[in-house]
């Protein structure tokens, strides 16, 4: 496996909105193994194909941050949300800050595996919350866009003078 750079910001593949996958062979399971173990290795529990410099819709969600239990999940879809609130974000795209940010308590999402077949799971606390900041990422919307404005100019001056 190897690891991969994580692209921080205002890096400009972070504001593209990711196209869709339709292959699922030998090297996007290889890309998978490797988005995997950057995750782990950089201490992430969340990882999008984005923060890697690949504008894929793909994630990787490891909530508990234990090796063998990290999903793989493509091409995801928020079908319903329920609920409402406040919590601590960080992003490995912003490396040294974090912020408040509003999310769904529980969302019903469907999306396909690692294999391409389709899922539709409903989660709810933490584990919604890094899948709605992952499928931020594949949107092209980054942390500092959750917040308001003046939220906003504080976190960019934190991250510019770490």
């Amino acid at each position: 496996m190897a690891l991969l750079k994580i692209r921080t910001y205002p890096d400009p593949v972070l504001a593209l909105k990711a196209e869709t996958v339709s292959e699922f062979g030998s090297e996007m399971q290889k890309f998978f193994d490797d988005m995997i173990e950057t995750m782990y290795v950089e201490d992430g529990v969340g990882l999008a194909a984005p923060q890697v410099g690949v504008s894929k819709r793909i994630m990787i969600v490891s909530p508990k941050g234990k090796r063998g239990e990290e999903h793989v999940i493509v091409n995801p879809v928020i079908l319903e949300m329920t609920g409402r609130e406040r919590g601590p974000e960080g992003c490995l795209s912003f490396p040294g800050i974090s912020a408040e940010v509003f999310r769904a308590k529980k969302i019903k999402v469907r999306y396909q595996d690692r294999n391409g077949k389709v899922i539709e799971d409903e989660v709810k606390d933490f584990f919604a919350r890094v899948i709605q900041h992952e499928l931020d990422h594949l949107d092209g919307v980054l942390l500092i866009d959750r917040v308001d404005f003046n939220q906003r100019q504080v976190l960019l001056d934190e991250y510019r003078t770490p």
